[in-house]
């Protein structure tokens, strides 16, 4: 027997929907690229579950300090498909998670839903907001990390990016915005913000960071905030 065909949720004017596959996820369909694949937020499959088990030794709780402040509250102010928020939830963060296409911020809802059914504790630690970080980072809180991993935008057409990214930059043409954010995350983050970078990239809106760690694939440059001076 045929495998059922994905049942649509809802669409956009760009061509994309949301479909929901045979095991009930949301994943997010484009019917024009008929050859890729659906994107779906995955945090309980293989992949996911082999990076929250490099633990607090693994360059991301590295580079946001997890182990190093208790409690930790996070600021993920371009969530995406949630994964390293669910590392840093996993790992023991708070973490706020702001995502502003309302299509990739379905999937976000879809993946927290699946992950409050095995593990509420995790699932607690995790804050959706529908929202732009811009408007956010414009109110009065504040966070011990203001964390930011924009798209970085691709050289030349010979150098496609995963199928992740494309769908995501067609809908939403890119972080065009991104520089403006550090600027607004620096004066929000009590401790640090954190800035992933593909490795040969320069640094985001050309500041440069006070740190960086590099892996193998990328790089998080670290952006310090001095302690508060103390008054005579």
């Amino acid at each position: 027997m045929a495998p059922a065909s994905p049942t649509p949720v809802a669409a956009n004017d760009r061509g994309f929907s949301l479909v929901r596959d045979g095991q009930g996820r949301l994943g997010l369909h484009a019917g024009h690229h008929v050859r890729v694949g659906d994107v779906v937020a995955d945090w309980l499959g293989p992949e996911q579950l082999r990076r929250l088990s490099g633990g607090k030794k693994q360059l991301l709780a590295r580079a946001v300090g997890i182990g190093k402040r208790t409690p930790l509250s996070v600021l993920d102010a371009t969530g995406g498909l949630g994964r390293d928020a669910h590392v840093m939830a996993h790992l023991g963060a708070t973490v706020t998670v702001c995502e502003r296409q309302p299509l990739i911020f379905a999937l976000l809802q879809d993946a927290w839903t699946r992950l409050e059914l095995v593990d509420d504790r995790c699932a607690s630690r995790l804050c959706l907001q529908a929202a732009d970080a811009h408007s956010v980072l414009r109110d009065d809180l504040t966070w011990d990390v203001v964390y930011l991993d924009p798209m970085y935008p691709g050289r030349d057409k010979t150098a496609l990016p995963g199928k992740e990214m494309q769908f995501f930059r067609e809908l939403t043409e890119g972080d065009a915005d991104a520089g403006s954010l550090l600027a607004l995350a620096r004066a929000r983050a009590r401790w640090r913000v954190v800035v992933k970078r593909p490795l040969s990239a320069p640094p985001l809106a050309d500041q440069a960071p006070d740190q960086s760690l590099r892996g193998t694939q990328a790089r998080f440059d670290l952006y310090l905030v001095p302690p508060p001076k103390e008054t005579p």
